[in-house]
């Protein structure tokens, strides 16, 4: 029989950044636009490479404490656009990769613990250099894989509720495809039998379809245009030898048939920098990996870009995002046989709006993109808790 996770609607506080700061005043906040599951962000004020551990203690108190009297609990930390921005868990340098793994992460594990909460991150990319080489590209995710397994038992030791890492939507942000993201799981659970997740985000498919293969037409077409600008432009050809190789080649007389070939076997040769068609429908990342997310952040997109809109009447005209799909793609997860050597199913899932504020945005139209994704949503999950064939 299977068992559906119960689901909860949460609110990133990052769209708080900067103004609403302290714990009492981002969950009056959340309060007020009606949402009571908080997921903390780094960007936030708890960034532990900006903050002293005392500092952080304090937080911790003041958020338990205001939970008592606001109903508003943090679910999940997560980090932010600090270590987003470094190559991070991945450099290519240990003594980086040692002080992100342990200063920054182990740090916001012990601080998920205090809080009865989970913890979920992206802190790490894969250079150019890594990506077109496959001995530095096979160390470097054997690194990360041991590195993330290792998070996994440290949080299973503290008692975190799940820990997992977003899925993003390019080749050197892994995992970016939705075999990539099923086999990242599975390598880390095989390391030591420790669970460890995913998050999907709803806006993070908008990439993928740049670095799939084309059909033979549209890439002889790709070719030509190399011909007539004398340069590669908006053209994805895999690794930076096929790059060299195709442009090369076109430039210099080398036959469609032939090009086509370097292209048939970039893609054999370094499968880590393709995707598939597929790998951009967000829907079919819910429908495949849903059981292994217990934290979606939920962006409304028009399926070009992750510009993390609201869910506004007027985004959601253009948008793509519907609540019902996503409820059914989640619950088509669940209704598939589990499959061997996978962490364990989630119990519970926190769909989580992940709504961006603007430098220049007014503090009321940062409040009524709150409100207006909430009440959308709340037209599918009416209650927190529910199972989630209650609401499918």
């Amino acid at each position: 029989m299977t068992m559906y996770p119960k689901i909860y609607l949460g609110l990133d506080n990052c769209v708080a950044s900067k103004r609403w700061c302290e714990p009492t005043h981002w969950m009056n906040l959340c309060e007020k636009c009606g949402v009571y599951y908080v997921e903390a962000s780094a960007d936030n004020e708890i960034d532990p490479l900006y903050t002293t551990a005392d500092y952080l203690d304090d937080w911790a108190a003041a958020v338990l404490a205001d939970a008592n009297k606001t109903g508003v609990k943090v679910a999940n930390l997560y980090s932010g656009h600090g270590t987003y921005a470094t190559l991070g868990l991945a450099h290519p340098d240990v003594r980086v990769r040692n002080r992100i793994h342990h200063d920054w992460l182990d740090r916001m594990v012990d601080l998920a613990a205090k809080m009865n909460a989970g913890l979920g991150f992206f802190c790490h990319a894969f250079d150019q250099a890594t990506l077109n080489d496959p001995a530095r590209y096979a160390f470097a995710y054997n690194d990360l894989t041991e590195r993330l397994a290792a998070l996994a038992a440290y949080a299973a030791e503290k008692k975190l509720d799940s820990i997992g890492v977003e899925q993003m939507y390019t080749p050197h942000q892994v995992p970016w495809t939705v075999a990539n993201a099923g086999q990242l799981l599975k390598d880390c659970y095989a390391k030591n039998g420790k669970d460890f997740y995913l998050t999907i985000d709803t806006g993070h498919q908008s990439g993928q379809r740049k670095f799939a293969a084309k059909d033979d037409a549209a890439t002889i077409a790709a070719f030509n245009s190399i011909r007539e600008k004398g340069r590669a432009e908006g053209i994805y050809l895999g690794s930076a030898a096929a790059e060299r190789a195709i442009v090369s080649g076109a430039l210099n007389g080398v036959s469609d048939a032939a090009l086509l070939e370097i292209v048939k076997e970039d893609r054999t040769a370094n499968p880590w920098l393709w995707s598939e068609d597929a790998d951009g429908d967000t829907y079919r990342w819910l429908e495949q990996l849903g059981t292994w997310s217990p934290i979606v952040h939920l962006q409304q997109t028009d399926g070009k870009s992750s510009a993390h809109q609201p869910f506004s009447e007027k985004c959601n005209a253009t948008g793509i995002i519907r609540g019902e799909k996503v409820l059914q793609a989640i619950k088509a997860a669940y209704d598939k046989p589990v499959a061997a050597g996978m962490p364990a199913p989630c119990k519970s899932i926190v769909l989580t709006l992940e709504v961006f504020a603007g430098t220049a945005d007014l503090t009321c139209d940062i409040e009524n993109k709150i409100i207006d994704s909430v009440r959308y949503w709340r037209q599918f999950i009416p209650e927190d808790g529910m199972t989630l064939d209650q609401l499918v």
